[in-house]
């Protein structure tokens, strides 16, 4: 008569497998949260002297009027500076932007393109970046960069003239300073539409895989 031996083995448990460490995970929260504050206070400043036929709903702006707009912004803008200065730096010291962004090739960008158009994008190992990601990522650090650089432009004219030459002019920096936050919005806009179309992607982001 055959037995059955029942052995007691101890089954593994894999560790979860955290997609972004602490450091940027709060640094990320702290940029989200200054940007959109200066988005919302850039919306009521820009209404007062609009670059284009067209103005932003108040119920979307913050500051109630012009001075108020101006102090969320000059107050959102500090914010946003040193965490932004601070994730730039931590970010090159620790080599994580040369592991996580690069290589970008136009090759692998136009792949990978094609393969989230088709939904055949894969998603198995969520620490390794596809090239668009890799693409937008390092794209949206330029782009804060310039945002940043023609907001001071744009603060102190006078003091910071060499700011506005690098633009072109005053209007130049304006405008500079619109599209890069179209762009941030925008990045933003995409940025929430893949954490909802990769449930897995958001839940591995929040708990860890």
């Amino acid at each position: 008569m055959a037995s059955l031996t029942v052995t007691d083995e101890k089954v593994g448990v894999t560790p979860a497998k955290v997609i972004q460490p602490a450091w940027v995970r709060v640094m990320h929260w702290i940029n989200a949260l200054a940007m959109i504050l200066m988005i919302l206070s850039g919306w009521q400043i820009y209404n007062a002297s609009p670059l284009f036929d067209f103005r932003f709903p108040r119920e979307y702006t913050l500051g109630g009027w012009l001075g108020g707009g101006l102090l969320w912004h000059f107050a959102a803008m500090w914010l946003l500076m040193i965490n932004g200065l601070a994730y730039l730096v931590t970010g090159f010291v620790t080599g994580r932007f040369r592991k996580k962004l690069f290589p970008i090739t136009a090759s692998g960008v136009l792949r990978d393109v094609r393969a989230a158009l088709t939904f055949k994008l894969g998603h198995d190992d969520l620490t390794v970046y596809n090239y668009v990601q890799r693409l937008l990522y390092a794209g949206i650090l330029v782009v804060g960069v310039l945002i940043v650089l023609s907001g001071l432009a744009i603060w102190k004219p006078v003091q910071l003239y060499y700011l506005v030459m690098l633009f072109g002019d005053y209007p130049a920096a304006r405008y500079v300073h619109f599209f890069c936050m179209a762009a941030i919005c925008a990045f933003l806009v995409v940025h929430v539409l893949l954490a909802l179309l990769v449930p897995k992607s958001l839940r591995a982001m929040i708990i860890g895989r």
